[in-house]
């Protein structure tokens, strides 16, 4: 699967952008059905789904990625996280073929688990290649290129859509559709371009390759650089520690390793019960509900995704400057507020459509005049709060929290966590608008209560630091989630002594050379740190 032939580019910011093409296809098929799903064609042509049977449709992309996020970790472990990549284009490209010649909801239904499959590997291990890839102080800004990647997704896709919508019959969804094989044509062209992850190299024991990989990302080609010989040690060194902790399940258990399962899963969990994907998805039946209807509906729907893209993209700048904690927990304060006003505001004045606002059975309530307002408000501010805290945070902490052992396969376990969660959602809000009407609202509000607490408590601040430090944040010796800050990492001390090493005549990488070969372990599992 290895691709020898093709010349490499080591600018991380342009391979972040090759990379997360594959969170565009996200984005392309999220906005493939919620731009389409108020048009009367989409009615027509599938008998106007409603409740549990428009649920199946809008949670399929996220039943089949549940299923890729599973088989990303062994893919992306057996071959490495960019031939992950890779593989992940088939299930895609066969995926919307199958969409775009759809003849029922059962076939609709097939086609988004196909193309499911391939959101759960990359929306799983481009935040592992990119933090593998990326400096400590740049993680964050790096990771978060692939939210953005998915919010342009769903920008572009809406819009195609809306254009779409004024095509006749069945050429409006058809079309819509098959454009999304143009992002992934243009993801496997890009692929090639890419090297390996250095962090995967050294797992595989191929380390010369892991040694010049990461001396060009990191150091302009330049092997001896102190920062290189110092990551390279912390890798080396952690690395060797992990293997000496067990195989199989004690991997996941063993030296403190549970609470990283823990939250490593909850985080992108947490990131579906705040309910911002009410919105994403289903923000056209939001609207509907404040009474806008028609192509005001679908143009005012389209401008909470540029508030995406606009404030994700102020995030870009300032992730790394603020950390983690700080986000998360205001974050989800913020949009518990927001599902609370836009649920009393519908609560205190809606009125009941029986028959379904617009005739759509999926939207018995709506309210006027000032509530409107407010409702349609509220829901932007809910977008710009979460497009700055838990839609890009929740991502980049995820990819942070797991070992260099276990981080492609828990990665996969965050991502099930994020699709298991997104697919229950998926089936459950187009019935619960039915069935609890605005008390939907209040249950995510209060979700969004306990996302807070528990990352107050439980999320120990990870800016800042390397891959390997964040191992001792969640260890029995490591500080409660409330005392860490961001910054204070011992890589630095750690270049200083390289250098001072050098400067006396050593070579510290060819000490660590050797020293990595022989794996050394003391018994009892201790190993030999050796200190430049």
């Amino acid at each position: 699967m290895g691709l020898p032939t093709f010349p490499k580019i080591y600018n991380t910011y342009f391979v972040a952008m090759i990379a997360t093409v594959g969170g565009m296809l996200f984005g392309f098929d999220i906005s493939s059905m919620s731009a389409i799903i108020g048009t009367n064609q989409y009615k027509d042509y599938f008998h106007n789904p409603s409740g549990i049977n428009q649920g199946a449709i809008g949670s399929a992309l996220a039943a089949g990625s549940v299923v890729g996020s599973i088989i990303a970790g062994p893919i992306s472990d057996k071959l490495g996280r960019r031939n992950a990549l890779v593989i992940s284009c088939l299930p895609w490209l066969v995926g919307t073929a199958v969409q775009v010649a759809v003849q029922n909801q059962g076939m609709l239904i097939g086609g988004r688990i196909l193309n499911g499959i391939t959101v759960g590997i990359t929306s799983s291990q481009v935040p592992v290649y990119l933090a593998e890839i990326a400096k400590k102080e740049k993680r964050g800004s790096l990771v978060i290129i692939q939210q953005l990647a998915i919010e342009w997704g769903v920008l572009i896709m809406y819009f195609i859509g809306y254009g779409c919508s004024f095509m006749e019959g069945t050429k409006s969804f058809r079309t819509a559709w098959g454009i999304q094989f143009v992002p992934c044509v243009f993801f496997m062209i890009g692929l090639p371009f890419l090297p390996e992850s250095p962090r995967w190299l050294a797992k595989v024991d191929r380390m010369d390759e892991a040694i010049d990989i990461l001396a060009r990302i990191q150091a302009g080609g330049n092997r001896h650089d102190p920062l290189v010989i110092a990551e390279l040690n912390e890798i080396t060194t952690v690395l060797t520690a992990e293997r000496a902790a067990g195989k199989g399940i004690k991997k996941w258990f063993a030296h403190g390793m549970w609470k990283r399962t823990l939250t490593g899963f909850s985080v992108q969990a947490w990131q579906q019960l705040a309910g911002a994907n009410v919105m994403t998805y289903y923000v056209v039946y939001v609207f509907m509900m404040a009474n806008l209807s028609g192509n005001v509906n679908l143009i005012s729907s389209g401008i909470q995704y540029a508030l995406f893209i606009i404030f994700t993209t102020i995030m870009f700048f300032y992730i790394d400057r603020l950390g983690r904690r700080t986000l998360l927990v205001w974050g989800a304060l913020g949009m518990g507020i927001c599902h609370f006003v836009i649920g009393g505001l519908l609560g205190g004045y809606y009125e009941y459509v029986p028959e379904g606002v617009n005739n759509d059975k999926n939207v018995l309530m709506r309210v006027i005049g000032s509530p409107a307002h407010g409702v349609i408000a509220f829901s932007y501010l809910m977008i710009i709060i979460y497009s700055l805290t838990l839609a890009p945070v929740c991502w980049v902490y995820a990819a942070e929290v797991w070992s260099l052992e276990t981080r492609a396969t828990g990665m996969g376990i965050s991502a099930t966590g994020n699709w298991l969660f997104n697919f229950a959602l998926g089936l459950f809000v187009p019935p619960a608008f039915r069935n609890i009407l605005y008390r939907i609202f209040l249950i995510f509000g209060g979700m969004c209560g306990l996302a807070a607490i528990h990352f107050y408590f439980f999320f120990p601040e990870t800016c800042g630091k390397t891959l390997e430090e964040i191992e001792f944040m969640f260890s029995k010796e490591g500080p409660h989630a409330w005392q860490t800050k961001k910054g204070q990492s011992g890589l630095d001390a750690a270049i200083e002594e390289v250098r001072a090493a050098q400067e006396k005549g050593g070579d510290p990488l060819a000490f660590h050379a050797a020293d990595i070969a022989g794996r050394d372990v003391e018994k009892g599992g201790v190993v030999h740190s050796h200190s430049a």
